[in-house]
């Protein structure tokens, strides 16, 4: 088993006044040679956007985009056609493929709203560009890691053009939990949303993260009462 700790502190920063962003991996003007990506896993943004502001159109091309909102109400609209609000307990996906434009506004009158903003290398490239949301109420379970993200879609959750897999675990103190990795040749990236996770030697907090590889799984034990992020992604050839 192989691992890498990256601390909540050690991430990227940028603050643009209508926008905090602490960036995971490489993005915009933060730029670390050993954080460019976790296998297929490319962005993990954190973004908290002001009021009545946002991102304007701008263009995506060949990458899964994942929207996970944290809090407040977030408008997506697209040159699909495509227009959306998108809140708490929901989960967004956009395949960009062979290209599309979208904007991402903060619709709450008066406060912010907070998203993680999640890119993903696709495993096929020039596919037609789609959209689609749902609630995960359908799937949460309760003390459990649930399914919100897969390759397939008939299965739990929204669907991506890649071998991947997300699951979503709001987890009480006291308790110990199992992930089973689908494909060998995938690692999992665990994101701490809040709480304290015990895993591979390793304790984490609020956003902190750990990226593990070269087993078939991890088992972690919760400390406090945590909300975590579990994403498997293919390794080999990112």
């Amino acid at each position: 088993m192989k691992k890498i700790v990256h601390r909540a502190e050690s991430r990227g920063h940028a603050n643009h006044g209508w926008l905090d962003s602490h960036h995971t991996f490489s993005f915009a003007g933060y730029y670390d040679p050993e954080r460019i990506h976790f296998g297929a896993l490319r962005v993990l943004n954190d973004d908290t956007v002001a009021a009545g502001r946002g991102f304007g159109a701008h263009p995506h091309q060949n990458m899964e985009i994942v929207s996970i909102p944290l809090e407040g109400d977030l408008e997506h609209r697209d040159s699909m056609g495509n227009v959306a609000i998108i809140r708490k307990g929901d989960i967004q996906v956009m395949s960009a493929g062979t290209g599309v434009q979208h904007s991402e506004m903060n619709r709450t009158k008066n406060g912010e709203v907070k998203f993680l903003q999640i890119w993903i290398f696709p495993n096929t490239e020039n596919v037609e560009p789609r959209y689609d949301q749902i609630s995960l109420e359908s799937v949460r379970k309760e003390n459990e890691l649930f399914q919100i993200l897969s390759p397939d879609a008939n299965d739990a959750g929204v669907w991506i053009h890649q071998n991947a897999w997300f699951n979503w675990g709001e987890l009480k103190s006291d308790t110990n939990h199992t992930y089973k990795l689908h494909n060998a040749g995938n690692g999992v990236y665990v994101f701490v949303l809040s709480g304290k996770i015990s895993t591979s030697n390793e304790t984490l907090t609020t956003r902190d993260a750990i990226g593990i590889w070269e087993t078939d799984e991890i088992e972690f034990s919760v400390e406090d009462d945590s909300v975590v992020l579990v994403m498997e992604v293919p390794m080999e050839n990112y």
